[in-house]
């Protein structure tokens, strides 16, 4: 499981819905979900979940996408086994896994030093731990 360290920016809610936005580094990650921790507020420092699994890889992208978050990073490493491949990413220090087919790796040529970006629904972000100072 991937996480990064971030901060809580904005929380909206409607129904039972929350979108929450943090902050990464700089870049702002969202997510949407049907339950938030009651002592997540504007400020709260978190780690967040992704599962390497839902981490998509772009190279050379442009154009608009409707994923809510586009994160730049740099091939790590790529491990390419018989059916799935590891691509270990980093960003700002921090290491994410993406694992994906290897059929598409190959159709990416991708190697380390990529620079590419990383795709991910907001839906797939998850707060796994609230971090106390």
């Amino acid at each position: 499981m991937n996480h990064l360290i971030a901060t809580v920016s904005t929380i909206q809610n409607c129904d039972n819905l929350h979108h929450i936005t943090f902050d990464c580094y700089g870049y702002s990650i969202a997510m949407m979900s049907l339950e938030l921790p009651q002592d997540i507020i504007i400020g709260t420092k978190v780690k967040l979940l992704i599962k390497a699994t839902h981490v998509v890889l772009a190279k050379a992208f442009t154009g608009r996408i409707s994923s809510a978050n586009h994160l730049p990073m740099t091939v790590h490493t790529v491990n390419n086994g018989r059916i799935l491949s590891s691509i270990l990413l980093e960003f700002n220090e921090t290491r994410i896994e993406s694992i994906m087919l290897r059929t598409s790796s190959e159709d990416m040529s991708l190697k380390v030093g990529d620079k590419v970006s990383t795709l991910i629904q907001a839906s797939e972000v998850a707060i796994g731990e609230v971090l106390y100072d």
